[in-house]
């Protein structure tokens, strides 16, 4: 049993970056396929499908890599909010995550978001992770 859903999501795709690997299968969640759109909206992956014909579903994306150096475009994704120590921030200190060329994802009442989405609509939440 995982104890922790989305830490095992971001090995998962770290561990694939580093791998070199195309494509990346996770058991899927409601939470996992919003940070699967975050990701994909802000151009940290190259596509991703949601595969429902098993009882709880999967997730296969497509990592994204440089064409020149063949590096993942993912240099770091990092879990913030653990079940252990929650990590919570208001609209007014949601963190920049490498002077804005980062992104945080934030789980808020309105939804999980980017940092600079909760940040434009007035919300906090729980800081998930850091991606750049």
């Amino acid at each position: 049993m995982n104890t922790d859903p989305i830490s095992d999501y971001l090995t998962r795709v770290r561990n694939a970056a580093k791998a070199g690997h195309r494509v990346v299968e996770i058991p899927a969640s409601n939470l996992k396929k919003e940070i699967t759109k975050i990701l994909f909206d802000q151009g940290y992956i190259l596509s991703y499908k949601f595969d429902d014909s098993t009882a709880q579903g999967s997730i296969k994306i497509a990592l994204k890599y440089d064409k020149l150096t063949k590096e993942s475009v993912i240099k770091k994704i990092q879990r913030i909010s653990k079940p252990g120590l929650r990590k919570y921030a208001g609209s007014s200190e949601l963190p920049r995550v490498l002077n804005g060329l980062g992104i945080a994802i934030v789980s808020t009442s309105s939804g999980v978001m980017t940092g600079k989405q909760a940040k434009a609509q007035n919300v906090g939440g729980e800081v998930l992770c850091y991606v750049y």
